[in-house]
C-alpha cells in the first residue's frame, strides 16, 4: 500500500517524489511538480519503471525528461528505450555522457549541464553538485518547486562540505543507507570489493548516512528516504533504528525515517 503524506508544508507549491526502485540491481527516483514529471536515472528495466509509474497512475509519455547521476549500469540500464520509445530527454554532465558512450555506444541526444550548473525543466529548477563516488564525474540533484526542496544523493563515498551545503536546506531528501560496517568486513565478498565500497569513493554507511542527516537536519527537513540498502551487507530494520537513535541523540525526533526498496516502490510523499 502506498501511504501519501498530504500538506506538510501548508503554503507551498506542490512537490511529490517516490523512490521506483533503489539497490545495486537498479535505481530510479520519480519527482513531480503539479505541472512536470522528472525521473532521476533509469537503471531499472523498462517494463519495472512502467509497471511502478502505472502505480502511481502515470503515464510514461507524461514525463519531461530523466536526470542522470552517473554512468553506472544501475542507473542508466533503460536510458535508451525510454528515448527512443516514449522520446524523453536525457540530462547528463559530459564526463557522464562520454561514459555512457563508452560503454554502450548509444548515439541518443543528450542535454548537457555544466556539474554545479542550474537548469529548469518545466517549472522545476534542477541544482546538480558534484559527489565523491567512483565514477567520472557522479551528480547529486537539488529539485525546487518555488520553496520546496528535494535533495537526491543515491551513490556517495563521504559528504563533502558542498554536499552537506547543498543538502542543509531540504524539505525531503533520498539518500544513500548502503552498508552496516560490521556486516560488511564478516561478508563472504573480496577484499578489494569490501575496500572499495568502504572507501571515500564507495558508498556510505548506516553510521555514516546517520551522521550526515544529523548534520544538516533543520526544522523543515520532514522526511528522509534511506536508500541504496545493500542486501547482503545491511538491514532495512538496523538501517532505520541507526539513523532514528542518532536523530533523536541530536534533537531531531521529528524526522520521519521511509525506506526505499529493490523489488518495489517506496511510500510517495507530497510535500
Amino acid at each position: 500500500m502506498i501511504k501519501t503524506c498530504h500538506n506538510i508544508l501548508l503554503g507551498l507549491m506542490s512537490l511529490s517524489l517516490c523512490v521506483l526502485g533503489s539497490g545495486s540491481s537498479g535505481n530510479c527516483t520519480y519527482v513531480a511538480s503539479d505541472s512536470t514529471r522528472v525521473l532521476i536515472d533509469a537503471g531499472l528495466s523498462g517494463r519495472e519503471i512502467t509497471t511502478a509509474l502505472s502505480t502511481l497512475g502515470v503515464d510514461m509519455s507524461s514525463l519531461a525528461g530523466v536526470l542522470v547521476t552517473h554512468e553506472h549500469t544501475d542507473h542508466i540500464n533503460s536510458l535508451k528505450l525510454l528515448h527512443r520509445k516514449y522520446g524523453l530527454p536525457i540530462y547528463a554532465n559530459s564526463e557522464t555522457v562520454r561514459g555512457i558512450q563508452q560503454m554502450d555506444k548509444t548515439d541518443i541526444p543528450f542535454n548537457v549541464f555544466v556539474t554545479g550548473s542550474s537548469f529548469q525543466v518545466g517549472d522545476l529548477t534542477i541544482e546538480t553538485f558534484p559527489v565523491p563516488h567512483d565514477s567520472l564525474d557522479p551528480v547529486g540533484y537539488i529539485v525546487k518547486c518555488n520553496d520546496v526542496v528535494a535533495g537526491i544523493v543515491t551513490d556517495i563515498g563521504y559528504p563533502t562540505t558542498l554536499v552537506r551545503e547543498r543538502l542543509c536546506k531540504c524539505h525531503t531528501i533520498v539518500l544513500e543507507c548502503n552498508h552496516d560496517e560490521k556486516m560488511l568486513r564478516n561478508a563472504r565478498r573480496p577484499w578489494s570489493l569490501k575496500q572499495r565500497i568502504a572507501s571515500r569513493h564507495g558508498h556510505l554507511s548506516n553510521v555514516q548516512a546517520a551522521k550526515l542527516i544529523a548534520e544538516i537536519a533543520n526544522p523543515s527537513l520532514r522526511i528522509v528516504f534511506l536508500a541504496h540498502l545493500s542486501r547482503e551487507c545491511n538491514k532495512p530494520e538496523l538501517a532505520v533504528k541507526t539513523v532514528e537513535q542518532t536523530l533523536r541523540k541530536n534533537g531531531y525526533s521529528h524526522i520521519q525515517i521511509k525506506l526505499t526498496y529493490q523489488d518495489k516502490i517506496s511510500e510517495i510523499v507530497t510535500l
